[in-house]
């Protein structure tokens, strides 16, 4: 006799589900979007991808609308079981209920035992991505021998900022249908009643089907990948998307198993299609950072979460939380914003060079930051944004994740970006009228954690090129003046 497969809303790909006659089980929770904000881009998404895994397979579903999880499970007569849920709040509910049957994660790569076995060996607290991306590329044989006469470098270039890629052609067009139609319906309903969403709705624009997302997947490995390597790290004011797949969504939703694109982009670089070069960044990604991520949530204990090494106590401030762009004269945070405000997505580099970035130099508590990114995007969720941001991004967890802070000045945002040309402040200038906010900002995070940065020989070299005690105390009474006002 089958168990019913209940399937998460992170869990709705093929490979969650192991016969295709097997019944499943579907929840829409109205509750979740009432508990706190969400961008409508991504409730939409959410709604959406239930909804149309619900109808891809029929009879076998049974999609219920309630207010807990609980009543719902209380309304399906026949054992059920889930996928390890992709949450710890998710997975405590899980064990509470009895008769529920919780089964291995499925949609990485990489075993909890097999990580947690490697972790041991490494000394603990000091686990670097680096390592583990080249114990996860020996455990499964990926890029391993080089292809004949395709040797390319395994460094990644150094992004190339002001250079211009040829244009692919567009990615696959996301058709919206009925069911989108209701989730509108719907969501305009649900705000009318006093459900707050953030963010502009548009159409939608992310795959909400294994179909969809792997229409976009083959388009990238054939038309974005070759150039990954050398444009995934550039922002630019005329093209968000860039090289980048932007699939980062279809993966924490489920849609598309990480390993299948692994393979599929070493073939490209086994067959000739794409150097090296380009392939590893991609493959480092899927392979190695959301890996890590991945499983350094579940390594840690919860308290990860509330860490915060840098004492940061600046709440996020209205103009940043309501994702209010226009209210932002520095052209790459107001561009930034605008295109988490429009599309609930940017990619990584101005994730970290620009938003996190300016929340670490200003202080702001980083559990509010995590929230703010998790809420935001379209790809947030809590095991990606728990790491990513309190470990790399705002440098609060003791240098577990990574040994330095992401903090840059804007000479660094110019030479990554096509910003600083038409910005009103000079990239520069610390100091003055035109003294970007990035690079103020930088000196006053210095200043301000001097003591706790002293370890990093880079920061410490900053420091010292920058503490001449007039500048300091102009820069710190600036930035002060500036408080938490938009730039």
């Amino acid at each position: 006799m089958y168990r019913r497969r209940w399937l998460l809303a992170d869990q709705l790909g093929p490979h969650f589900l192991d016969d295709p006659d097997q019944p499943v089980l579907l929840v829409e929770i109205r509750e979740m979007f009432r508990r706190r904000p969400m961008h409508r881009q991504k409730a939409h998404l959410l709604l959406s991808a239930l909804r149309h895994r619900a109808a891809e397979l029929g009879d076998r579903a049974l999609l219920l609308r309630t207010d807990t999880f609980r009543e719902a499970l209380a309304q399906v007569a026949e054992p059920v079981e889930v996928c390890h849920p992709h949450s710890r709040a998710a997975l405590r509910f899980a064990r509470s209920v009895p008769g529920l049957t919780v089964l291995p994660p499925r949609g990485f790569i990489t075993s909890q035992a097999d990580f947690a076995g490697w972790a041991d060996r490494t000394r603990r607290g000091t686990l670097r991505m680096t390592d583990f991306y080249r114990h996860a590329r020996r455990r499964h044989g990926v890029l391993t021998a080089a292809p004949a006469g395709n040797v390319g470098a395994a460094r990644r270039p150094r992004a190339e900022a002001r250079v211009t890629p040829a244009t692919p052609p567009p990615p696959p067009l996301i058709v919206e249908d009925d069911i989108d139609a209701q989730v509108r319906r719907d969501l305009d309903r649900w705000a009318a009643d006093g459900v707050r969403f953030v963010g502009n709705d548009a159409p939608r624009r992310y795959p909400a089907t294994h179909a969809e997302a792997q229409a976009r997947l083959e388009h990238f490995l054939t038309h974005r990948l070759p150039e990954y390597g050398r444009y995934a790290d550039v922002m630019s004011v005329d093209d968000p998307m860039f090289s980048h797949s932007v699939l980062s969504s279809s993966f924490n939703l489920g849609l598309l198993d990480p390993e299948p694109a692994v393979r599929a982009a070493e073939q490209a670089w086994r067959s000739g299609a794409a150097a090296r070069t380009a392939v590893e960044p991609f493959i480092r990604g899927l392979l190695g950072w959301r890996e890590f991520l991945w499983q350094l949530y579940w390594y840690f204990e919860p308290r990860f979460r509330g860490a915060n090494w840098l004492a940061a106590t600046e709440p996020i401030p209205d103009w940043f939380a309501d994702l209010d762009a226009d209210a932002v004269e520095a052209r790459c945070l107001a561009d930034v914003l605008a295109s988490v405000r429009d599309r609930a997505w940017t990619h990584h580099t101005p994730r970290l060079l620009v938003l996190g970035n300016y929340a670490l130099q200003r202080g702001w508590r980083p559990a509010e930051v995590v929230e703010w990114f998790q809420r935001s995007f379209v790809d947030g969720t809590d095991w990606v944004m728990n790491a990513t941001v309190i470990g790399m991004s705002q440098y609060a967890d003791l240098a577990r994740v990574d040994t330095r802070p992401y903090a840059v000045d804007g000479a660094d945002i110019d030479e990554m970006s096509d910003y600083c040309g038409g910005c009103r402040y000079a990239p520069q200038a610390a100091l003055g009228e035109l003294a970007c906010p990035y690079t103020g900002g930088f000196e006053s995070f210095l200043h301000r954690n001097r003591e706790r940065l002293v370890a990093d020989p880079r920061l410490a070299a900053e420091l010292t090129r920058r503490d001449e005690p007039e500048r300091r105390e102009a820069v710190l009474a600036q930035e002060e003046k500036r408080g938490s006002s938009p730039p």
